[in-house]
Formats: C-alpha cells, structure tokens, sequence
C-alpha cells in the first residue's frame, strides 16, 4: 500500500513537472526610464532609445522619460520641446512629468504637449518602475 502511495506521488510530481516544461516562459524585455530635471536632455533621450531597440531587437520593451524639477516651466510655448515630443510619440517613447512640479511650478496640465502624461510623483514612480525591473538612470 505504502509503495502504490508512493509510486502514484512519484508519478505526479514528474507530471508536474513536464507540464511546466511544456510552458515556455515569456522571454524578459528590457525596459529603460530616465529621470532628468533639464527638459533638453528629451533630444539625447530619444537617440538613445533608437541605439537601443536596434541593439535589444525583440528584447526591447518600453521606455519612459520622466521630467521633474523647475525644467517643467520650460515646457509652456516650447516649440522645440513640442516636435521633439511628436518624435517620441513616433518611437513610443512615453514622457512623464511630475504633478508636485507642475504644482510647485504654477504649470497648468492645458499648457502642456497632448503627448506628454502627468504622473503624481515623480520620484516616486521612478521607484515603482525601478522595482518592476525597468533600467533606470537620472540625468
């Protein structure tokens, strides 16, 4: 009796295992965030991203920028800073700006680029993105 309980674990576990062989993982991207208080670093950040996904192929994932600090009085009016956002629309490169520095700043949400998303913290989400396993480096 002790042997057939034993033969029958035996026999599931190594089902078990082979049915988890049978799932092949979903292979890691790699996904970048830079954090900067200087709104022209937006140029150098999407020639990045571009030597990036080239070098990554398929493993490229995401990238985020996040733009925190009195750089965010900048943004108002600024064309260049505008078509260097449509050049990051284009390279789904996804630009943050944080909501205490718009608030700190008197930066309205209405006198931003349309691309651009609001982040409450942005310190913060730079550590919640860090702990999600995204590469990340402040400029």
């Amino acid at each position: 009796m002790k042997n057939s309980v034993f033969l029958i674990s035996f026999l599931l576990f190594i089902i078990g295992i082979s049915t988890l062989q049978a799932h092949p993982k979903e292979p890691k991207k790699n996904n970048y965030l830079v954090i900067s208080k200087n709104i022209n670093q937006l140029a150098p950040v999407l020639l990045t991203s571009t030597a990036l996904a080239r070098e990554d192929g398929d493993k490229y994932g995401k990238f985020y920028m996040v733009i925190c600090g009195k750089t965010v009085s900048d943004i108002p009016g600024n064309m260049q800073f505008n078509k260097l956002m449509e050049e990051a629309a284009e390279q789904n490169v996804q630009v943050f700006i944080c909501g205490i520095s718009l608030k700190a700043f008197q930066i309205s949400p209405d006198q931003l680029p349309k691309q651009v998303k609001i982040t409450d913290n942005g310190i913060l989400y730079g550590f919640q993105l860090t702990k999600k396993g995204f590469i990340t480096i402040t400029i």
